[in-house]
């Protein structure tokens, strides 16, 4: 019987490869270079690893294709009905921006131009009765003006369709007619919501990637199926569970930000097999740094999210801060003298610049060189760090501000370090969390090199470096369920609410969700369902979710909950106020079986550093460090730092005044005393 589980991460420089076996436990890592084609990638990995495809249960993967495909627009035609007069509303969006003060700076042009939105006759109330029955004529007409212009998809968005999509469903029929094996998105059958800016622009992003990802997807099955896979390919989403190739073709909206969804999963993961229910993972790579918390053991979902400002995407998705601080980052003076550093990056190529391509300005891994707190090779090897030029990077930095070049190095690494716990404050503080209540999961090239730093600025008392950190979002692609969310618009006063109404519209939830996780193959046991409806103050527009029990029972059950949120998110409750309902959510769960990793018993062995050098911490002085193998380290090894722990996908730095300790999964823990 097959036994391998195969998880796949494509990132901009490498591609990452979890292995595991699920006997054993046992996971193996590969990395490849990522291609042009990021199938090749794939496959070139695959088979770097060994990996017997005949042999694989599980094929998960991790993709950023929507996301390039959106941010370089690359994207198919695709062209847009609405309902006369109203064919500009994803122009006008909400007329916001970006940056408050910038008022010369443009919100992006729309996904669709303005040429190729059509309109037709056609009316809903905003009670969801039919005012004006479709002008098939008309939509006949508009389905063929679209076939001559060649377009690949069609988004259908009529105003309040969210109540009644009779109509959109009757123009889908049509332009099915008229242009077979175009796809066509509803947005009532894509997010039948109220606000018209977000659910048409939601409708538009799932048609114009409809095409991108059904054709990477396929290709990328038809390869697999020829080496010898013969289970479905799943393909991780935002809201941090997989779906089907089968439901591809009509969610295709809910692989934007796919990438980035897998670290927040095996964070959350990682923390709770050390016995920790609250954490907050920092993902730091080359270029950035994605910021991700998990509550009682569960991650923040956010349907307010974006990949490009003024086009909101409303499926759920895991809520992830990222911002321009990487290894690559680079440092730099403002126009006030001041000591900066990032977003802009060197990225993998030039990179730092003691790669030695080219690149003379000091970057965070050239400033982590000077410290000695990286060694002088990376990756096991295959990159050789250059100290030389490191050190002539940060003399630059050193003679702007009449700095030594160690106290240089150690200010990069500060105003990085400031920057990262400012992310960290925005997930946690301004949501009503305390970071002292919340362990750091430190992962990614880089994070284990600034994990500990960034745990005593925010007074975390504990610091988890997994095994792998470089390849911990693969891992993510392992953990995860088959998931889909499903919502309904229901408004009204709380204390008008009927509770037979509500149980009404939650069963038709339920069996939209059934039928679609059974077509996708799972079993009626292995099927969860979890409900949450949102609400608010009257006259409020921001909504908070209410975990909802089934049947539904009092209101006034889940009243008091909403006072209890409101009061944790925003620090106030008022009791006295008319509270709303807003939005019926439920989250569809397939259960996929889960293999455990492997858990080591403690062996009582020493181990001896491979070497010593002096680093630099907080002192003006270097210490003499002792570096250790990250191999070497057994379950139940206990150090004091300072110390280093190098392996082939990270560098961990453990700093004077904390002790590091292996637990029997291979997880350090670095416990940071205040």
């Amino acid at each position: 019987m097959p036994n391998l589980r195969v998880a796949v991460d494509v990132g901009g420089t490498f591609t990452d490869i979890c292995i595991m076996d699920e006997e054993t436990g046992q996971i193996r890592i590969e990395k490849t270079a990522s291609s042009k084609d990021p199938i090749d990638g794939i496959m070139a990995g695959v088979e770097k690893a060994a990996i017997d495809l005949r042999e694989v249960a599980l094929f998960s993967h991790g993709t950023t294709v929507a996301t390039n495909a959106l941010i370089t627009r690359r994207l198919p035609r695709t062209a847009m009905v609405c309902t006369e007069g109203f064919r500009d509303v994803i122009e006008i969006r909400r007329a916001n921006k970006e940056d408050l003060w910038d008022t010369y700076k443009d919100v992006v042009k729309p996904y669709v131009p303005r040429r190729d939105r059509l309109t037709v006759p056609e009316r809903i109330d905003a009670q969801g009765a039919i005012v004006t029955q479709l002008d098939e004529a008309a939509a006949r007409d508009v389905a063929r003006v679209l076939k001559r212009r060649g377009v690949a998809a069609v988004a259908v968005c009529f105003m309040n369709a969210y109540m009644n999509g009779a109509n959109e469903r009757r123009m889908k029929a049509i332009l099915e007619e008229e242009l077979p094996g175009v796809p066509v998105s509803t947005s009532s059958g894509v997010m039948p919501e109220i606000f018209e800016h977000e659910r048409f622009s939601t409708t538009v992003v799932n048609a114009a990637l409809s095409p991108v990802v059904v054709d990477y997807t396929t290709r990328l099955g038809d390869r697999l199926k020829q080496e010898g896979y013969t289970r479905d390919l799943l393909l991780l989403h935002t809201g941090g569970g997989v779906m089907t190739p089968a439901s591809v073709k009509d969610f295709a909206a809910r692989l934007a930000g796919s990438g980035i969804a897998a670290g927040a999963i095996a964070s959350r993961h990682v923390a709770m097999l050390c016995g920790f229910r609250n954490s907050i993972g920092l993902d730091m790579g080359g270029t950035s740094t994605d910021v991700s918390l998990a509550y009682d053991g569960q991650s923040r979902v956010t349907k307010d999210w974006h990949i490009e400002f003024g086009y909101p995407i409303r499926f759920s998705s895991i809520e992830v801060l990222t911002i321009g601080a990487g290894g690559g980052s680079l440092a730099w003076t403002d126009e006030a003298g001041s000591l900066r550093n990032g977003p802009q990056s060197a990225g993998a190529n030039p990179g730092p610049a003691c790669y030695g391509n080219g690149n003379r300005q000091a970057t965070n891994t050239d400033a982590n060189v000077v410290l000695g707190r990286l060694g002088t090779s990376l990756a096991g090897g295959k990159i050789t760090l250059d100290p030389a030029l490191a050190a002539a990077a940060v003399d630059e930095v050193a003679a702007s501000f009449g700095l030594t070049r160690h106290a240089a190095a150690d200010a990069v690494i500060r105003v990085a370090n400031a920057n990262m716990s400012d992310a960290v404050r925005l997930i946690s503080i301004s949501r009503g969390y305390d970071p002292r209540d919340f362990a750091l999961v430190a992962f990614g090239g880089a994070g284990a090199l600034h994990g500990a730093a960034i745990a005593r600025d925010l007074a975390i008392p504990a610091v988890i470096v997994p095994p792998n950190p470089g390849v911990t979002s693969a891992l993510g692609c392992l953990l995860v369920d088959m998931q889909h969310d499903f919502s309904e618009s229901h408004i009204g006063a709380a204390a008008d609410a009927d509770p037979a109404t509500i149980e009404a519209a939650f069963g038709r939830l339920e069996q939209e969700a059934l039928d679609r996780l059974a077509h996708e193959g799972v079993a009626l046991a292995d099927i969860v369902l979890q409900r949450s409806v949102d609400m608010m103050y009257l006259g409020q527009w921001r909504s908070l979710a209410v975990t909802a029990p089934s049947p539904i029972g009092a209101i006034a059950d889940l009243v008091e909950a909403f006072h209890a949120n409101h009061e944790r998110e925003y620090n106030f409750r008022r009791d006295d106020a008319p509270v709303s309902l807003f939005r019926l959510n439920l989250k569809a769960i397939g259960v996929v079986p889960k293999a455990e990793l492997a858990m080591h018993e403690p062996t009582g062995v020493v181990p001896q550093p491979v070497s010593r050098r002096p680093v630099w911490f907080d002192g003006e002085a270097p210490i003499d460090t002792p570096v250790y193998e990250r191999a070497d380290l057994p379950a139940g090894f206990t150090l004091k730092g300072p110390a280093v722990v190098e392996q082939v996908d990270s560098t961990v730095v453990v700093p004077p005044g904390t002790t590091a300790s292996v637990d029997t999964y291979l997880n350090i823990i670095i416990r940071v005393k205040e």
